[in-house]
């Protein structure tokens, strides 16, 4: 019980500070509601749990590699670039009124999800936390401990969603259209600042490595 809740403070921690998922979570919850801002966490929490089982068999050390983070800095300032640029482009389109049901699909905001959350300082994240989990758990006698530290990390991020997506559905109630608006492009310049720094970070890479 002590990892769990260790790590479930862990988890609610990392995702408070606003990052690019918690935009586009709350720019979706604002325009079409909270099944489409929780899609985004869905989607990020996929990434999440796919890197959690990456790490439990093995790949900590094909992450950690120089060779395969730094392009992962380029990829990451695409996608989140791509999103940036559709935020603004859209900013007055696919808004849904709270009393009315939205034709936007799941899937659409499940994916813009899974874009933000493929970036290296997400991997960096997994691979310096749970890399050590994971060799404690190997010489330790509680031989589940690597997955009850997992369980913790992603309910703190489950219920800081959760939150976080109930204020913004309450917020939504009061929201003219022209407020969602700017919020979708404000959202869409904060995209295009962590693409901006994905590349800061790509160039660097380069230039360390090289």
């Amino acid at each position: 019980m002590e990892v769990y809740l260790k790590y479930f403070l862990i988890g609610l921690a990392i995702a408070m500070p606003v990052g690019a998922i918690t935009v586009e979570m709350t720019k979706q919850g604002l325009k079409n509601g909270f099944i489409h801002g929780w899609a985004v966490g869905l989607g990020g929490m996929t990434i999440d749990v796919t890197l959690i089982l990456a790490m439990y068999f093995g790949f900590a050390s094909v992450l950690a590699l120089p060779y395969v983070q730094i392009p992962l800095w380029l990829v990451g300032a695409g996608f989140l670039a791509y999103l940036g640029y559709d935020s603004i482009k859209n900013a007055d389109k696919d808004i849904t009124p709270a009393d009315e049901k939205t034709q936007k699909s799941f899937f659409s905001t499940y994916r813009n999800g899974l874009l933000v959350a493929v970036s290296p300082g997400n991997l960096i994240f997994w691979v310096s936390v749970f890399g050590a989990v994971l060799s404690d758990s190997y010489s330790s006698s509680h031989s589940g401990s690597f997955a009850i530290a997992a369980c913790g990390v992603m309910s703190g991020i489950l219920i800081h969603d959760l939150g976080l997506l109930s204020v913004v559905s309450v917020t939504r109630r009061v929201m003219s259209r022209s407020m969602i608006r700017w919020v979708s492009v404000i959202a869409g310049i904060l995209l295009f600042g962590f693409s901006l720094y994905f590349l800061y970070e790509f160039i660097m890479g380069i230039v360390g490595y090289v």
